[in-house]
């Protein structure tokens, strides 16, 4: 595996140089994950596409950023739980709570815990969450309608995550700060 060209906007697919551009226009550098989405345009093009999906959700930047670092986790992606860590960092959420995310450990708010709890159901579980894991997002605050919306989210970093693992795509020097590797577990 591996062996994945890292794509200019001049060396890519002329299709997926719209995307290439919005990308590095809004974060100011394009991201080697999009770099290697670009020589598939379907590819890239999806993956830009649910981004901005998943940003018009209705969830605030902070539990839009737990889905995907949630997400990542759960998928075992070093590059996204490192570039969505970033986002995280961003978005306002405290070290801890990071740290917290990343390490599996429930989080202080129980809303954004609820919220962490359900998505990793839902990877685990490959959607087939329980009653009570719906439940109990639910009384935490949220509606049936983002159930759906953390759908989008795990949707997107699902494609970005296996992209990832088939690419090993290397990590960004802008994300080298927020460098993450599984912990070790005993079998």
């Amino acid at each position: 595996m591996g062996n994945f060209t890292l794509h200019t906007v001049e060396s890519s697919p002329a299709p997926s140089r719209d995307a290439m551009n919005a990308v590095g226009k809004k974060f100011g550098f394009i991201p080697n994950l999009i770099r290697e989405l670009a020589a598939a345009p379907a590819a890239v093009n999806a993956y830009v596409t649910l981004n901005g999906i998943f940003d018009g959700t209705s969830l605030t930047p902070v539990e839009r950023q737990i889905v995907l670092v949630t997400t990542s986790v759960e998928n075992t992606c070093e590059y996204c739980v490192a570039a969505h860590t970033a986002g995280l960092k961003m978005a306002g959420l405290a070290d801890d709570q990071i740290e917290a995310v990343r390490e599996r450990r429930p989080l202080a708010n129980p809303k954004l815990d609820a919220l962490r709890r359900l998505t990793t159901a839902v990877v685990n579980n490959r959607g087939w969450i329980g009653d009570a894991d719906l439940e109990a997002f639910l009384q935490a605050g949220y509606s049936r309608e983002q159930v759906l919306e953390v759908l989008v989210g795990v949707a997107m970093k699902t494609l970005s995550n296996y992209a990832n693992h088939i690419a090993q795509t290397p990590l960004d020097k802008q994300f080298e700060a927020f460098a993450w590797a599984p912990a070790m577990t005993n079998a």
